[in-house]
């Protein structure tokens, strides 16, 4: 399964933008998909997951009640909604994929997209 994440862009301090994480190859039905995301000079951290039976798990404390993850089985593809944004939310984003559970770990997953950049500036 090859995954492809799409979405990112320039947004100003307080804007939304929403991310996609697409499938091609198989399906993304009974599966974890993780978003991490990674700024200049830090570490990667995972930011939030969705497991195979859509439960969610936001990892940052900082982007509770301002991101939210959601899977459309019919197109295959997880979204990643993304609120009131602030500068620390730039940083590269992707998605992983693994079966069942979620991890905060990205090594436990099986396959990731590539990043797509997310800048909050004005």
């Amino acid at each position: 399964v090859q995954l492809q994440a799409s979405g990112g862009g320039l947004v100003q301090p307080g804007g939304s933008l929403r991310l996609s994480c697409t499938a091609s190859g198989g399906t993304l039905g009974y599966s974890a998909i993780g978003w991490f995301r990674q700024a200049p000079g830090k570490e990667r951290e995972a930011v939030i997951c969705i497991n195979n039976a859509d439960a969610v798990i936001t990892y940052v404390e900082s982007v509770k009640g301002r991101f939210t993850i959601s899977r459309d089985t019919a197109k295959n593809t997880v979204y990643l909604q993304m609120s009131s944004l602030t500068p620390e939310d730039t940083a590269s984003y992707h998605c992983a994929r693994r079966t069942g559970m979620c991890s905060r770990d990205r090594i436990a997953f099986l396959s990731r997209s590539q990043g797509t950049q997310v800048t909050v500036s004005s």
